[in-house]
Formats: structure tokens, sequence, C-alpha cells
């Protein structure tokens, strides 16, 4: 089956590509790779007129803005530094480009992406950032309950430990849409 994107269609959501984020240890790709292969994508969708979509979270002062429910395993205490929430540079980016702020793991719940994207006449998503099982897949999951088709750049995404990674990539992604290489979202994007 070919392979391609229309890119009037389809925008890229790069999912807590941000300093506090990024700083951390990632598997199975590291995070500069990560990186690197999220501003390829930007790139390119920028350069065919694509929507690309930075979002970030934002846990405001000491985390209070972050859900934090009753769980077996509680969250540390958190302090972010005053840049923790700041995208990184390497994704160069240009004001065409739309900025969603978070303050749960999921992009939709709380934002305006679905309204950025429909009255865009976007029907397509591909998805890369850090973390493949927290960020990316909350966003997808309700993405996919919203109707959106999905590709998931794997090698433009990573989690902490690299079978958080994999049990996504490998066993649940595939059910909710399509997963591909960086090369294969570029090549697709005509």
């Amino acid at each position: 089956m070919t392979f391609t994107l229309d890119p009037q269609a389809t925008a890229l959501v790069l999912i807590d590509l941000q300093r506090g984020i990024a700083g951390g240890t990632t598997q199975p790709h590291a995070a500069n790779d990560v990186i690197a292969r999220a501003a390829q994508l930007a790139a390119r969708f920028r350069e065919r007129g694509a929507l690309v979509v930075l979002v970030n979270v934002d846990p405001g002062p000491g985390g209070v803005l972050f859900p934090r429910p009753l769980t077996d395993v509680q969250r540390p205490p958190f302090k972010p530094s005053p840049d923790w929430a700041e995208i990184v540079p390497e994704l160069h980016a240009v004001e065409s480009d739309v900025r969603v702020t978070k303050h749960h793991p999921g992009a939709f719940h709380g934002t305006d992406l679905d309204l950025q994207l429909r009255r865009r006449h976007v029907d397509t998503i591909v998805i890369g950032g850090i973390s493949t099982n927290v960020g990316v897949e909350s966003t997808a999951r309700a993405g996919f309950d919203l109707g959106y088709n999905f590709v998931f750049a794997e090698d433009a995404m990573a989690a902490r430990e690299a079978d958080l990674h994999a049990f996504a990539v490998t066993r649940y992604f595939p059910t909710i849409g399509r997963v591909r290489s960086t090369r294969d979202v570029l090549d697709a994007l005509r």
C-alpha cells in the first residue's frame, strides 16, 4: 500500500519537546536524536505548507496545575525551573506554528487543539515527542476518539524506559494508526 500524506489535511503534532522534559534520559532513542528528527519533520511540514503544532506542558508553580489524583504510586514533589516548559530551540519555531499549552498528559483535554485542527480541515496527525507512553499516547487516545487518523513517527519519540516505548509502538499504536519512521513520513509528505 502506498503511503502518502496530503499537506493540506495533515498536521505535525510534537508533544513536550521542552527543556524540562527533553533534558532527561530517554530510550530507545536519545532525546537529542528525537529532537533532531522532530526538527527535520517540522522543517518539511513548513516547506510543504502543512501545519506544525508545538505542544508543551506547564505544571504551574510547584506543579499545582498538574493532576494529582489518589494513586498507588504518588509522583514526587515537583519544583520546575523557570525555563522548564520552554520548547527546545532546535525545533526552530516560527510564527505560523500553532502553540498549545496543556496541564494534563494529553494535548486535547482543556486546550484548543481540536479547534485548531478542525478549523484548518486537518484529519491526519503525525505525532512524536517525549514521552511515548504518556503525552504521546494520551494525546493519541483522545484524538482517536475524536476521529483523527494517526501516523506515529516511531523514531521521533521516546520514553523513560525502552519497554514502555516498545509496548506502545508495537502493541497499541498499530491498532489506532500507522507506525512509520521519520524517513517514511518525510518521503510521504509530497
